[in-house]
């Protein structure tokens, strides 16, 4: 199992939430969501998840540009464009449980 390294912030910060993990195994992808918080403080939740992912592809943009010299604009532009078709046209399933409770 490869696991990725917890930002220097979050270790920093004693209120740090983890609110997404991602992993790809058995040949399909399995995540762990924190659904609710935002919805519990009286946010408006999809929006502030559709804010996350945007915060998501441009730090995917910005490691893209720092790692192997693309353009920022193209690698979002190309990350959007596979998100919207992907939410068209699903290449797998989207399923699952849903738990309640952190460890």
């Amino acid at each position: 199992m490869r696991t990725l390294s917890l930002p220097p912030a979050a270790q920093r910060d004693p209120n740090a939430i983890q609110m997404l993990s991602a992993w790809v195994a058995e040949n399909g992808l399995h995540c762990t969501l924190n659904i609710g918080m935002w919805e519990s403080s009286g946010r408006n939740e999809p929006r502030a998840w559709g804010i996350l992912l945007a915060d998501v592809i441009r730090h995917i943009a910005s490691a893209h540009q720092e790692e192997f010299g693309r353009d920022i604009g193209e690698t979002i532009s190309g990350v959007f464009a596979s998100l919207e078709r992907e939410l068209e046209e699903p290449t797998s399933d989207a399923s699952g449980q849903f738990s309640h409770g952190h460890n």
